[in-house]
């Protein structure tokens, strides 16, 4: 493994790509829950805005063909241009090629639909082409059906593509419990999306912290470590 690929990901080295989370998309993925891939797209998106990651959501046949970009999605970006394309390959867009290009950062993490087409090529292409790092979201990219999703991953793998999940990547922005300016926000974005952890938090806050009541007086409660 190139040592480029030993440096875990930072805010500071960091982008997101968002590829073509649209109904028509969705409608087709058989290899995870809808609901639960929306849920972790979602959360991932809300992770960048924590921690000010460069994003750029791309989308393709809006109108003819996929739909619009999940309105969940987009109420976490909702100043955020969307890269409209026709081909199935992200990369092969000049405006998609050029927005990746301005944030400066060679750490791509992308989250997308279809896992055997629109991320494959694009993950590829990119790396080919530009040398990017391409870091996949496994749970919150999803394929036509499992085998579809796994081999697609096997693919990219054997090329040098770093299969992550979503939650992965927030623990490993935030890194450290003392990094107070984005604690708050993180445990309140685990509670609401990353289900058995964020019960867990939950759980902690109430029973072992005394949240409620602490809370009343203005107390600081003392920070949640995941496991």
């Amino acid at each position: 493994m190139s040592k480029e690929k030993l440096e875990v990901l930072t805010p500071q080295n960091s982008q997101l790509i968002f590829i073509d989370h649209q109904p028509q998309m969705a409608f087709g993925v058989q290899s995870i829950d809808r609901q639960t891939l929306k849920n972790n797209t979602v959360g991932l998106a809300k992770a960048a805005k924590i921690f000010d990651i460069p994003t750029t959501i791309t989308t393709v046949e809006t109108d003819s063909f996929s739909g619009h970009t999940y309105p969940e999605l987009l109420s976490v970006f909702p100043e955020h241009p969307l890269l409209e394309r026709t081909s199935m390959n992200s990369w092969d867009d000049q405006k998609v090629r050029d927005a990746l290009a301005r944030n400066g950062r060679q750490k791509v993490i992308v989250s997308g639909l279809w896992t055997e087409v629109c991320n494959t090529t694009f993950a590829l292409s990119a790396m080919h082409d530009a040398n990017y790092e391409i870091y996949m979201v496994v749970d919150a990219s999803g394929g036509t059906s499992q085998d579809a999703h796994d081999y697609a991953l096997q693919r990219m793998v054997q090329a040098g593509v770093v299969p992550v999940t979503w939650q992965q990547v927030l623990l490993e922005w935030q890194r450290d419990w003392a990094h107070r300016d984005t604690y708050d926000a993180v445990m309140d974005l685990v509670k609401e999306h990353s289900g058995a952890y964020g019960m867990g938090v939950d759980y902690c806050y109430t029973m072992v912290h005394g949240a409620e009541e602490r809370v009343k007086h203005g107390e600081r409660l003392a920070p949640i470590h995941a496991e």
